[in-house]
């Protein structure tokens, strides 16, 4: 099936429009993208009209032009009459945000829909979705001054549930982590995360894939991983129903079949895909792969302006599994006569590496550029202070630069305050995450240690 109508649509049909309720799912649809969008909108009623100022036809067949996409949001059972009516009319492709499907029992309506879709290779997503978030088109019935958007990015997270999806999309803003697109699959009846990391895969506009899951049929999972372990891309997992309790309230969901967690779990990392084991992993591991699609070592270097960040960065380290190794005596000696003299005879240099509260933007880059170029360090932790007096608003751009002319890995914790702004976006400009945690930064180091190949 070609997906192109569905992520690049020209024009788009709204089947449900109400012509006395302005807050029905449909209307909220049809107004954000008829007004802020550049994808053509056309509303549908059987009884036709006028809503505004724009035409209501009573059927998709009746619209003067090709439509790309159709957004399905009538009751259930009418909803395959609908979609025969797309096909007939050549739509491109529809998602159906209807629930009342395999969800509530009701498996030979949702059936019945794969049916037709499949007979006439005509590609659906849903139904019981919010279907597809970019910057062309948006299907979320969530008015627009609910919705937080994030920037445009290289990250498309796919997501079972509408609610986790949109959480995550209120993270992703937070944190400044872009968004490529963001689709809510469902019930996925037809279309399924195998075929959308194949998509995906294939966007020039993505580079890290993203999935919510809460279950497959049987046997999917296996060849999902397969897929997932063969993407040049890297591809971030997080999985629900890892208790009987969870794996209930899946099926009640989206009627999925959850699996058996630990088994997932262990393949997912057997196979070298990065695991997310909860939201707070999925937005670190997000944007850290998004800066680096690479894997590393267990071996981390830290630096600091203050001794206790650097011990609770230490024993975060540890408690993830990396190792702190001591810097050799001759690298110490190397990096302390390079130092600012104020601080050479009271900076620890062990590592963590301490600069005291006295450091300049110059001795943080001095030291960062030291690390990065020994074999024994994976990646640099950097814990950064912008209350340090003698630290400038530069020092993130600055920074950023020695992992442009040495290659290896940065992370930053820096307070994600306003006030910070300018110091924190020069890591993100540059392509260094950033996070507000230590706990976080270490996560950010984590995602790519999970990514090891096989």
């Amino acid at each position: 099936m070609d997906f192109k109508a569905l992520f690049e649509p020209q024009t788009m049909a709204v089947v449900g429009l109400s012509l006395t309720n302005d807050s029905h799912p449909a209307n909220v649809i049809f107004h954000k993208n008829y007004l802020r969008y550049p994808v053509k909108t056309f509303g549908v009623n059987p009884r036709g009209g006028m809503h505004r100022e724009s035409r209501v036809f009573p059927s998709i067949k009746d619209i003067p032009e090709r439509i790309d996409l159709a957004v399905i949001a009538v009751r259930a059972e009418l909803v395959p009459s609908v979609m025969e009516e797309c096909v007939a009319a050549k739509v491109g492709g529809a998602v159906v945000v209807s629930g009342g499907f395999a969800e509530t029992g009701r498996t030979e309506l949702q059936d019945r829909l794969a049916a037709i879709a499949r007979e006439a290779d005509f590609p659906f997503i849903g139904p019981n979705c919010l279907g597809i978030f970019s910057q062309r088109v948006d299907t979320f019935f969530l008015p627009s001054e609910r919705l937080v958007r994030p920037d445009p990015g290289k990250v498309a997270i796919v997501s079972q549930s509408g609610g986790i999806l949109v959480d995550q999309m209120v993270k992703f803003a937070g944190q400044g982590i872009g968004l490529s697109c963001a689709v809510g699959i469902g019930n996925k009846a037809l279309i399924r995360e195998i075929d959308l990391l194949e998509w995906f895969a294939a966007d020039e506009a993505t580079s890290v894939i993203a999935f919510y899951i809460e279950g497959f049929d049987r046997g999917e999972g296996r060849e999902f991983v397969l897929k997932a372990s063969e993407c040049p891309k890297p591809v971030i997992v997080m999985k629900s129903g890892k208790t009987a309790v969870g794996t209930r309230a899946a099926a009640s969901h989206t009627a999925s079949i959850a699996g058996d967690y630990a088994v997932t779990s262990s393949v997912l990392g057997q196979f070298g895909i990065a695991e997310a084991r909860n939201e707070f992993e999925l937005v670190s591991f997000c944007e850290s792969l998004s800066c680096y699609p690479t894997s590393i070592g267990g071996n981390i270097g830290i630096v600091t302006g203050s001794g206790g960040h650097g011990v609770v960065a230490v024993d975060a380290c540890a408690a993830a599994g990396f190792d702190v190794p001591r810097i050799p005596a001759p690298v110490q000696a190397a990096i302390r006569a390079k130092l600012t003299p104020s601080i050479q005879q009271i900076a620890s240099l062990g590592n963590p590496i301490d600069l005291t509260g006295s450091a300049t933007d110059d001795d943080f880059v001095i030291v960062a550029g030291e690390l990065s170029e020994m074999s024994e360090i994976d990646c640099v932790l950097l814990l950064l202070l912008p209350y340090l007096p003698e630290v400038t608003s530069d020092v993130g751009a600055r920074l950023s630069q020695v992992y442009r002319r040495k290659g290896k890995p940065l992370v930053a914790y820096v307070p994600h305050v306003e006030k910070y702004r300018m110091l924190i976006e020069g890591f993100q400009l540059n392509q260094v995450p950033v996070s507000h945690s230590i706990e976080g930064a270490v996560l950010m180091a984590e995602a790519m240690r999970r990514r090891r190949p096989c």
